[in-house]
């Protein structure tokens, strides 16, 4: 109980207001996770404990009261068993099959915004890849919009496409980064990036596998 009633502050701080979202050809993430966890006949309380998430933002999140972080949506995934390619409202392949390949127009990949960045998925049509592409636009202007920097497991890369980013990181100084600089570290670090340019930054984010990795950090069992 006091986990989930510390994290709901958290919570509050770490999801925004779904208005302004971007209407697309995909359902509401909030739809898919419901679909989900009615599928598995999960109640409410069954994936808010297996996701690590408080009661409220789970019912938030399936209501489109909020849009989740990155980070909360890696927990859903973990506590649905799912891929987090299937959260963002894709129609994934067979994950045996062989010489599997997808092209991604420009454009055309899914969009999720956060509180600090928005993300278009690249690649969504094939599921349990070693790794996820995200073209992001950093929308953060301070480390103090974060009411903390979370880590999961599995390691990062990201480039520097336009504009400028601060790389926060919970073991390093705060480092700034340039159009065609890039950074690797692994992510159980606390981690975050924030726009120190006039316009907001827009880089190529690439993280590690993520399905089942939060798993190993203590999250409920059924």
């Amino acid at each position: 109980m006091q986990y989930f009633e510390a994290s709901q502050a958290v919570e509050a701080k770490n999801m925004v207001q779904i208005d302004y979202v971007k209407q697309t050809n995909y359902p509401p993430i909030g739809v898919t996770v419901q679909r989900l966890r009615k599928q598995l006949k999960f109640t409410l309380n069954d994936l808010a404990q297996r996701s690590r998430l408080s009661l409220s933002a789970v019912s938030k999140i399936e209501n489109g009261q909020v849009s989740p972080t990155y980070e909360t949506i890696l927990r859903l995934a973990i506590g649905l068993n799912v891929d987090v390619t299937e959260l963002f409202g894709s129609t994934t392949d067979k994950a045996g099959a062989a010489g599997r390949m997808v092209v991604t127009r420009r454009g055309e990949g899914i969009p999720q915004k956060s509180p600090h960045y928005e993300y278009e998925m690249l690649s969504a049509g094939l599921s349990t890849k070693e790794f996820t592409p995200l073209l992001t636009r950093v929308r953060a202007r301070s480390i103090k919009e974060f009411s903390e920097i979370q880590g999961h497991r599995g390691e990062e890369f990201f480039y520097v496409l336009s504009g400028e980013v601060m790389l926060h990181t919970e073991h390093y100084a705060p480092v700034r980064l340039f159009p065609g600089d890039s950074s690797y570290f692994d992510s159980t670090m606390g981690h975050a990036l924030v726009s120190v340019s006039e316009e907001d930054a827009q880089i190529l984010w690439i993280a590690t596998r993520v399905h089942g990795v939060l798993a190993q950090d203590g999250a409920p069992e059924q």
